[in-house]
């Protein structure tokens, strides 16, 4: 207090800060989510590749859906994939089909109006999500008007790796997010999902503040014997590097996202509603209340809206209910990254980044597309030539969908070979980076190390309250050194530097547990 600059007599109160600056966590769980949205667009100003960081889904309705007016008789849809039906001389040995009138149809999708961005976004929040970051890399492209062919896997022309990586290249700037997720990947080409992966990893290793999770081309309809294929082609493919920062699940799930105003029959034959009613209305099989909805609807003779009309064929026709049904549950197969950044996110909140997002069920999953066996699932999670581990999404019997596994790409490695391992480092990692930016220009000298090894030691002490930190006492989970003699040498200190050694014993996900029984021998009493 300047004593000599008071203008009155009194009596006057100088605060000393009782306590010296203290490392803080940083947030752990802020995912980026890189793809395509209906528009971005807010108040007349574009949001087109320009990260932009929310805290809700209504935050994100308002800027990358369509606007929805309360009172629309027929709102707008956010994502509306298109599909077919396609007519089959017998029953089809690959891909989703429906028997209607002893005839066999193939459902095949219009692969350039499949989009995963936005109901991969409904599930983050559905499963825990908070803040996260959205990177608009275009809106929906124009549609082909036909079916993909019968039996290949899914790719949109409209999804480009030149889009996705430049909406990547835009997050080197920022160093918030800690997850990476591009829902949209497996809509590219096997060698250009292999292309992207790499990108992910090398910026998570230069960055070293994010981990990407990955989805598996295939994994929304795998072949029961043949999708080994696609867990070679994804591990062939995802590079050597940074492995330690990637996650990858398997495989798609079966959801509840899209709901029957989703689906209508704009949605089938891109809106024609002639090659939809010589299905569900057939010369052989004639309805008079079918052939006048369709009627209406191609030729308008009331103010009908497109509900109202569905609603009435719906009613009319069990056929046109049970194509919707199908539909609707087939659009509802998402890639699992979005609905695991929610689960690493309410995890993380709960209980922090040491405890691994694993036996936890997900919110919106009814279904996998594949019911992997616990010996399948051995081959997913160790590799032994490649090592790169893949985590399970499984069935068991009265616990209902479960994530079964905690593993990065790098399970080979003892360091590094478990996601909350990882996680944990990075956050530890980045917290004290912060805490120490506080002492840059201060004097190279004791009191500064001194000052700097409370202010680490007193956050890692939490962390360990916390159990991130493995140990009987907090001398056994970590130590902090800095110090002339112990951390640098003299020469360190005239040119700048301060060197903190920071050592940590991280929490092991406890991944095999193993009960001994022994029968007992009778023993005389």
């Amino acid at each position: 207090m300047d004593l000599t600059n008071k203008p009155t007599p009194g009596v006057f109160i100088n605060e000393i800060n009782a306590f010296p600056n203290s490392a803080v966590g940083v947030p752990t769980a802020i995912p980026a989510f890189i793809g395509y949205t209906p528009q971005a667009l807010h108040e007349g100003k574009s949001y087109l590749n320009v990260p932009v960081k929310i805290t809700s889904f209504a935050d994100f309705q308002d800027i990358f859906c369509l606007p929805d007016h309360p009172l629309s008789a027929s709102p707008p849809k956010q994502y509306s994939p298109e599909y077919y039906l396609v007519q089959q001389k017998s029953q089809p040995e690959k891909g989703d089909y429906i028997l209607i009138f002893e005839s066999y149809y193939s459902i095949a999708p219009d692969p350039y109006t499949i989009y995963y961005l936005y109901n991969s976004v409904k599930l983050f929040y559905e499963n825990g999500g908070g803040e996260s970051y959205i990177v608009s890399v275009g809106t929906y492209g124009p549609p082909s008007k036909k079916p993909m062919d019968i039996g290949t896997q899914i790719v949109n022309p409209n999804v480009t790796l030149t889009d996705i990586l430049a909406g990547l290249q835009l997050l080197m700037h920022e160093p918030e997010p800690t997850l990476y997720i591009c829902p949209e990947a497996t809509l590219l080409s096997i060698s250009e999902n292999g292309e992207l992966m790499e990108n992910m990893l090398l910026q998570c290793t230069q960055m070293q503040t994010a981990m990407s999770i990955f989805d598996i081309i295939g994994g929304n309809d795998p072949d029961p014997i043949l999708y080994t294929q696609d867990i070679e082609n994804f591990r062939i493919n995802t590079g050597s590097v940074g492995l330690n920062y990637g996650i990858v699940y398997y495989p798609f799930i079966g959801t509840d996202i899209m709901q029957k105003q989703d689906i209508d029959y704009i949605n089938l034959f891109g809106g024609d509603v002639k090659q939809l009613g010589s299905i569900i209305n057939p010369a052989s099989h004639p309805n008079p209340d079918i052939a006048a909805i369709i009627a209406n609807i191609q030729n308008p003779a009331s103010t009908l809206t497109t509900t109202q009309n569905n609603n009435a064929l719906l009613n009319a026709s069990l056929d046109y209910s049970y194509i919707i049904k199908e539909v609707e549950r087939i659009a509802s197969i998402l890639p699992a990254s979005g609905a695991i950044a929610g689960v690493i996110t309410m995890t993380d909140n709960q209980e922090g980044p040491w405890q691994a997002p694993a036996n936890k069920s997900i919110i919106g999953a009814i279904s996998l597309p594949i019911k992997i066996s616990e010996s399948q699932q051995a081959n997913l999670n160790v590799d032994v030539v490649s090592g790169k581990s893949i985590n399970a999404i499984r069935v068991f019997n009265e616990l209902g969908i479960l994530i079964w596994g905690a593993r990065t790409l790098d399970g080979n490695s003892q360091d590094w070979k478990y996601i909350p391992v990882r996680r944990t480092m990075i956050f530890i990692e980045q917290s004290c980076k912060l805490a120490a930016q506080a002492y840059i220009f201060q004097p190279n000298d004791k009191n500064t190390w001194e000052a700097v090894k409370l202010s680490i030691g007193n956050f890692l002490t939490d962390v360990w309250k916390q159990g991130g930190l493995q140990g009987a006492s907090a001398s056994d989970a970590f130590s902090v050194d800095c110090g002339l003699g112990t951390t640098m040498t003299g020469e360190d200190i005239l040119n700048g530097y301060m060197t903190i050694s920071i050592k940590v014993a991280v929490a092991h996900p406890a991944e095999f547990i193993v009960i001994t029984l022994q029968q007992k021998m009778e023993s005389a009493s």
